[in-house]
């Protein structure tokens, strides 16, 4: 009887039909595919994973990210998704982890300021603020107007170089002007009030009446408190129409009033948003305020649970040499104050827990830090609490406390002129790339005066979500709304993906920003774990392209977060639905092969192989299996299963033979099955194995027609 080979094409593809898809792959779950200079591509059992922290998250964790401090010691930071009180931003260090989340707390008292004329010193008394200290800083959303000035904003609390007189509850905020140059105070008073609304029948203008408002013609005035006058509903910001004096101005509202009536913002009282950090002792407490955890910090106790852990959906991460860098995102209220700031933490000491930047912009979408120069770069970013979605700032060089552009720093801001928002953004080399949903862009370093030039790269290309894109070996891959694309050399290209079908014929559409992207260097693979449309809203399964050899596989894996190789070895990821995290490939130099304690269930399947040509049936009696059973001077002791899906027409329902058992020891199996099409299936589900597919040969011949 005549001998034949089945010769697998690498790369899966659902594009075609099974019998046009002949020799190649149809299905894969949790394999990958290996060089070879006959092949192209040869069919592997995926690396494993084991839990990297052996503690269950609260909350599916939406971010991670690793750095290495001055001293040497490694760390991971851990953002999980979270109401106020659940959401975390935890560090581990060591094996052992240190919960280090935003605290915040609101209070709306009526309003107590002071101001001495000369003095930017202005002294805010509030008995519900808690413990405030030059580790606190304060959100002021809603304008007061106090001393012939006009505080609005993010301020320090008790900031050094000034020593007021301060009473029971009392602290002090510097007042400042558009530069964040201390701004003095024009008379001494105790008589402070919010913006007062009013509002005409039968008219769309608002009259702002504000003492010494400082605003202009075109200048935009922020409401960001709901507020209804006359009927009207005035959230957001508004373009001044005209200014009345030094005292009052007015704004159009979007409908017209249906009656005549005066109020103020906010019912007349104060809007603080504490945002709580201590310093390394914690002796500002005296260990006599708020509740103290079981655990120690710098061995004191750890800190008092002041206000509440903020809320947060998503985490974008970064560090600054030693302190890690967080952005919180979550869902806007439309009429309450957002407050999404950068946050820091010193892993070397300062605060057991994330602080705000008091003098960076107070709310942002996300951020990154820009190399070679140090510079925080945040997008959808703002100047006057309300996110501009196509807005760029950054620091000065080496400063992040200076966030406003002069001469004599390289701060500065620059808002992307096409798109609806901006996505997302990473740094790739030695430029930042920023992605709107319609677009690619370019920032590089040029100096001053303008610090960055912007060029836009690439059109219809837009990301699809705001962690859906990543740089491996050079290139930069990301998903876009309906393809993949890359940037190289060439510009932006798309990647041509015969598994467009199985991804956006069945994406979750209404999740898109929990999209993973999942770049694993040690293999030269680039993965995106993604929501179906059946998972329930949350992450299940993966696209994974191999951009060496330029083929694509595609299976089930659950991962929220994802960490490429870093300081802390191979790649990190998160599970979603055990709430574990899992180091994946290799951990203290053994390579993994299971899912953590199970085994992993690998297996791929072929399209139809032609085995008889027009009326002919071919008989086949037996296989040969050609495998690697185990690592290279391992034990050869990988089980696989073979099963074969015989039919006569590529509409039948096929005919199954098998599963068969395979081992190390396994010479041939004897099928017997008679048709024209066949495809094969090969999974495994053992425990610490490793296996590699090579070349199948059968034994054939005609039997009789059909």
């Amino acid at each position: 009887m005549p001998h034949a080979s089945l010769k697998l094409i690498p790369g899966a593809d659902q594009n075609e039909t099974p019998t046009l898809n002949e020799g190649g792959i149809q299905t894969t779950n949790l394999i990958r595919f290996i060089y070879d200079q006959k092949q192209g591509g040869l069919i592997q059992k995926l690396g494993g994973w084991i839990k990297f922290y052996g503690t269950q998250m609260a909350t599916a964790v939406r971010a991670l990210w690793a750095w290495e401090d001055t001293q040497g010691v490694s760390h991971l930071a851990v953002g999980t998704q979270g109401a106020a009180g659940t959401a975390a931003l935890l560090a581990i260090t060591n094996g052992v982890s240190q919960t280090i989340t935003p605290q915040t707390t609101v209070t709306t008292p009526s309003l107590s300021f002071s101001t001495t004329a000369g003095s930017p010193v202005v002294i805010i008394t509030d008995a519900s603020s808690g413990t405030v200290t030059s580790y606190t800083s304060v959100y002021i959303p809603v304008q007061v107007a106090v001393g012939g000035i006009i505080l609005f904003g993010l301020y320090p609390c008790n900031p050094p170089g000034y020593a007021p007189s301060l009473g029971s509850n009392q602290y002090y905020i510097v007042a400042q002007d558009t530069l964040q140059n201390p701004l003095p105070a024009l008379t001494t008073s105790s008589s402070a009030a919010v913006p007062q609304l009013s509002a005409t029948n039968n008219s769309s203008l608002v009259t702002v009446s504000l003492t010494n408002h400082g605003y202009s013609v075109g200048s935009t005035f922020p409401i960001l408190i709901a507020t209804t006058v006359g009927g009207i509903l005035m959230q957001q910001h508004y373009p001044v129409q005209q200014v009345l004096s030094a005292n009052s101005f007015t704004i159009t509202g979007t409908t017209t009033a249906a009656s005549t009536q005066s109020v103020y913002i906010n019912s007349g009282n104060a809007y603080f948003l504490y945002n709580f950090g201590q310093g390394a002792t914690l002796a500002a407490y005296a260990y006599g305020t708020g509740s103290y955890g079981s655990g120690t910090y710098g061995g004191v106790p750890t800190f008092p649970s002041l206000g509440t852990t903020i809320t947060a959906s998503n985490w974008t991460l970064d560090n600054w040499g030693e302190i890690l860098l967080s952005c919180p995102i979550y869902t806007y209220t439309v009429g309450v104050p957002y407050f999404a700031p950068i946050y820091a933490w010193d892993s070397e000491g300062g605060s057991p827990i994330a602080s705000a930047l008091p003098y960076g912009p107070a709310v942002n979408d996300g951020i990154f830090v820009a190399m070679p120069q140090r510079q925080i770069i945040a997008w959808g970013s703002s100047f006057n609490g309300i996110s501009d979605p196509l807005l760029v700032r950054w620091c000065d060089v080496n400063n992040y406390n200076v966030w406003i552009a002069q001469i004599t720093n390289q701060a500065g801001s620059y808002r992307i002129p096409k798109g609806s928002k901006i996505v997302g953004c990473i740094q790739v080399g030695q430029q930042g790339l920023i992605f709107t949903d319609i677009g690619l862009w370019a920032m590089q370093y040029i100096g001053p005066p303008y610090v960055y030039s912007f060029n836009e790269l690439g059109t219809g290309c837009g990301l699809i979500s705001r962690k859906a894109v990543a740089s491996l070996a050079g290139g930069t891959y990301w998903m876009g709304q309906a393809q993949f694309y890359t940037l190289g050399s060439g510009g932006v290209q798309p990647i041509p993906c015969p598994l467009w079908d199985v991804i956006f014929q069945n994406l979750d559409t209404s999740n898109l920003d929990k999209i993973r992207v999942a770049p694993n260097s040690q293999f030269g693979e680039i993965g995106w774990f993604y929501p179906t449309t059946t998972s329930g809203g949350e992450v299940s399964a993966y696209v994974k392209y191999n951009v060496n050899l330029g083929l694509w596989d595609y299976g089930n894996l659950a991962r929220s977060a994802w960490l490429d190789q870093s300081v802390l070895g191979s790649p990190i990821g998160a599970d979603p639905n055990l709430l574990y995290i899992y180091q994946h490939e290799s951990s203290g130099g053994v390579t993994l092969t299971n899912a953590d304690t199970s085994a992993m269930n690998s297996s791929f399947s072929t399209g139809y192989f032609t085995i008889a040509d027009g009326d002919l049936k071919n008989f086949v009696d037996q296989v040969w299996p050609d495998m690697k059973w185990g690592f290279f001077n391992g034990s050869q002791n990988a089980t696989v299963n073979l099963t074969f899906s015989v039919a006569d027409y590529p509409t039948d329902t096929p005919q199954t033979f098998g599963p068969y058992t395979l081992t190390s020891s396994t010479s041939f199996i004897s099928p017997r099955f008679r048709g024209r099409l066949v495809s094969i299936s090969l999974s495994s589900n053992d425990l610490n194995s490793f296996w590699r597919i090579g070349l199948i040969r059968y034994r054939t011949q005609p039997d009789g027609k059909y």
